[in-house]
């Protein structure tokens, strides 16, 4: 199976794609519609729920390299069913509401059973010690994960930008499968990104669909058990993951820890990230996700490379990988209250 791959690639690109289509019109007939409000970034009611092409092609390829033996069973149960848990319920929120607890509660139990099926957490390599955090790494690793869908949803507000961090994360991560000499287990990365660029062809700016909840936090997810999966592999892998992801983790954490310190409710809805900030500042949703697309590929992908290639330590390089990121947090206001003209 592993040599006609690409045959495979080929049927979910087109699967993906072709479910968006349906769900756009599935949207439009059920008026399932993002209406701009003064929290927005878009100013055109747009269909939303699109995210659900990439969770069910992601889920059938899963199946079809766990039968094909290209994956253990462990692994694809504990994508599938975090995935799945997840996605389900970014769906009903997207068409109705669900209290805050209740998805928070179905987030965590998500988290743990990806954790459970994984084996828990990897041992983590800092300053050439190597940690291996037993039981205590359930606490962590569900906190991560947690973080990590949370902050797909946060960071899901311009045309293309979720999509295209998810891309750029998936290569990258095939990549560096490569460069450990791992080559079967880029195939799962492999296989989500082809379902993002599916689904891409409609979201790219400007877009004609939203991912919606369901999709954004099932990358959020999936991504945060993909790297999980890697550091099992090698521990560099794991920091090579965080520094590709940097762009979506920089924005998102430096506004939630400035909203925290303000006292604002951070799970009310809000336009006070860096890249709203930009887009805003830009007049254009394009321009931001194309620099999105330009940080990924010349710098993280480069030191994520430099990383795991040379067994730099994790640390130091992604904290020099964030280092600029931060920098345009700061210069674009991440947190900040708007002003009245914005």
């Amino acid at each position: 199976m592993q040599s006609y791959f690409w045959l495979y690639g080929v049927a979910v690109f087109f699967a993906s794609f072709f479910l968006t289509a349906l769900l756009r019109k599935y949207a439009l007939a059920r008026s399932v519609m993002d209406i701009p409000n003064d929290r927005s970034s878009h100013k055109v009611p747009t269909p939303r729920g699109g995210g659900v092409a990439i969770v069910l092609t992601f889920l059938a390829a899963l199946g079809a390299m766990a039968s094909g033996s290209l994956i253990s069973s462990e692994f694809a149960i504990s994508l599938a069913g975090a995935g799945a848990v997840v996605a389900i319920i970014g769906f009903l929120d997207d068409h109705g509401h669900i209290p805050a607890r209740w998805r928070l509660i179905g987030h965590f139990f998500s988290a743990l059973w990806a954790l459970w099926w994984l084996g828990g957490m990897p041992p983590v390599t800092i300053f050439s010690f190597t940690f291996s955090v037993g039981l205590i790494g359930y606490v962590f690793g569900a906190l991560y994960l947690v973080w990590m869908l949370n902050l797909f949803n946060f960071m899901d507000g311009i045309d293309g930008i979720a999509s295209i961090q998810a891309l750029c994360t998936c290569l990258g991560g095939v990549g560096l499968y490569y460069v450990v000499g791992s080559g079967t287990s880029a195939l799962t990365c492999g296989a989500l990104a082809i379902a993002v660029i599916g689904f891409l062809v409609w979201n790219f700016p400007p877009a004609r669909i939203f991912m919606g909840d369901a999709g954004s936090g099932f990358l959020g997810v999936v991504l945060g058990i993909l790297s999980l999966q890697a550091a099992w592999v090698s521990s560099s892998m794991l920091w090579g993951w965080l520094i590709l992801m940097g762009v979506f983790i920089v924005d998102a954490t430096f506004t939630l820890i400035r909203r925290l310190a303000r006292g604002d409710k951070v799970y009310e809805a809000h336009r006070s990230h860096a890249y709203q900030f930009a887009s805003r500042h830009y007049g254009s949703h394009r321009r931001v996700t194309l620099a999105v697309l330009a940080i990924n590929v010349l710098w993280l992908a480069p030191l994520a490379f430099i990383c795991v290639i040379y067994d730099i330590d994790g640390l130091s390089m992604t904290a020099l990988a964030y280092l600029p990121l931060v920098f345009l947090a700061f210069k674009f206001h991440a947190g900040e209250l708007e002003k009245p003209s914005e």
